[in-house]
């Protein structure tokens, strides 16, 4: 063990070996990893000294150091909002706006007209009240802080009812139970998992309750057996009692969708036709852009909720308020094509098919062959509901195959021991690289 101790290298002699790296960084790390080497001798688990392998692990953690972990990757499950991969695309053209106004001073809580501090909510508020049609509107960073900052707001120490079957938990563990035990709202459950009627509401109001709430249910579908009130419904039932509503709708759409999507969930604006008093939902979702929860109502309700001191803690910053803004903007102009994940959604088949007959025209020795599929859009949004897609299908190894993709950074999926790239989420610049990649791989003839 002495000698493997005497074999270590000096410490400044590996330090020299990497002259081009920032002297403090390297240094710091070429101590931790003979640290480590002295420990490993000490339990037994090194029993040479490789200079070589030590020089490696030095130079490993120095770029892991100094390189960032989040990456771009190529989306080819086809799931068009995938949490996992970002959520909704930007436009590049939308994000440059945002680009600008964040590398240069701007008016974020400034009045031009009066010369004095101003209320950074209204920039986005103007145009989302005027999109939905609602009296105000307010954006927090995410739709949790919203559900919480409502429940909080106007809920606290009293009684929020809410259908069992839409008690949801969605990624992340997000429970709707415990973000209400939190915001300090006291929850009635009403009805059973499947049927829900508007009797048991009524049957469980009383004076300690402070509003009807709806929750979308963001990741599941109940079937068969199964029955549920409107929010319209609720509205009325709410207003007849003196209390508040309020829909967590989790994703909103504005425009028709294709594939009779939009016939199994009504769009916001049918909803906002009823005139709540608050709803609130993902900004990365179905809507399409940034990360933001998006707080729509009457003028009364979004004051208090700016009153909340609790606010500050979920407002966002003047790079999300510019992303909402503008893609408000897109869609008050019907710009959709603004808005990437609409215009994945609304890509025919027959485009994709083109996408994929171009990617196998670069990759002339891939086997593989274009096949119908389906695929969901993802994010929560219209759980269960297929929608047609057109994939490349491998031959070949298909566990295999993910992997030496995914270490390219690009992700695919298995589907019936087939792998696939999924033309619906490819982006149309990006077929070109993923034929480089394909042929690189295929070039260094691994048993696939």
């Amino acid at each position: 063990m002495q000698n493997l101790f005497r074999q270590i290298p000096k410490i400044d002699k590996l330090i020299q070996k990497f002259e081009d790296y920032e002297k403090e960084i390297i240094s710091k790390i070429t101590k931790e990893v003979i640290d480590k080497v002295r420990e490993d001798i000490k339990s037994g688990k090194v029993k040479e000294i490789d200079e070589n392998s030590i020089l490696r692990i030095i130079d490993f953690k120095y770029k892991d150091i100094t390189s960032p972990s989040i990456k771009n990757v190529i989306n080819a499950t086809g799931v068009i909002i995938h949490t996992n991969l970002g959520r909704s695309l930007i436009d590049e053209e939308i994000f440059e706006k945002a680009k600008k106004i964040s590398t240069h001073y701007c008016n974020l809580e400034y009045d031009l007209g009066k010369g004095k501090r101003g209320d950074r909510y209204h920039h986005t508020a103007k145009h989302l009240s005027f999109l939905f049609g609602s009296e105000d509107a307010l954006i927090v960073n995410n739709n949790a802080a919203a559900v919480f900052l409502v429940l909080n707001t106007f809920a606290k120490n009293k009684e929020v009812i809410v259908s069992r079957g839409e008690l949801v938990e969605i990624g992340g563990s997000f429970r709707v139970p415990e973000v209400m035990n939190a915001s300090g709202a006291i929850l009635k459950e009403v009805g059973t998992t499947n049927k829900t009627h508007k009797k048991d509401y009524l049957n469980a109001i009383n004076q300690n309750t402070a509003m009807i709430m709806k929750v979308h249910k963001s990741n599941y579908t109940i079937e068969g057996f199964s029955e549920e009130v409107g929010f319209d419904e609720i509205i009325k039932m709410a207003r007849e009692n003196g209390l508040m509503d309020y829909y967590d709708l989790g994703s909103a759409y504005i425009p028709n969708l294709p594939y009779s999507l939009s016939s199994f969930e009504p769009s916001i604006l049918d909803i906002m036709k009823h005139n709540p008093d608050l709803i609130s939902f993902s900004g990365d979702k179905l809507f399409g852009g940034v990360q933001a929860g998006i707080i729509l109502g009457k003028k009364e309700y979004i004051k208090k909720l700016k009153q909340n001191q609790i606010l500050r803690m979920f407002r966002v910053d003047k790079i999300t308020i510019s992303l909402i803004e503008e893609s408000a903007i897109a869609y008050i102009e019907k710009n959709y094509d603004k808005i990437p994940t609409l215009k994945m959604l609304f890509t025919s088949t027959d485009e994709l098919k083109k996408r994929a007959e171009n990617f196998l025209s670069l990759t002339p020795y891939l086997k593989a062959k274009i096949i119908d599929t389906f695929t969901y859009v993802g994010g929560g949004t219209m759980p269960n509901k297929k929608i047609p897609s057109i994939a490349v299908a491998f031959e070949g190894n298909a566990v295999k195959w993910e992997e030496k993709f995914r270490e390219n950074l690009v992700i695919g999926r298995i589907e019936n021991e087939k792998f696939l790239l999924d033309f619906r989420t490819i982006q149309a610049d990006e077929i070109e690289k993923l034929a480089k990649i394909t042929n690189e791989l295929l070039s260094c003839k691994v048993n696939l």
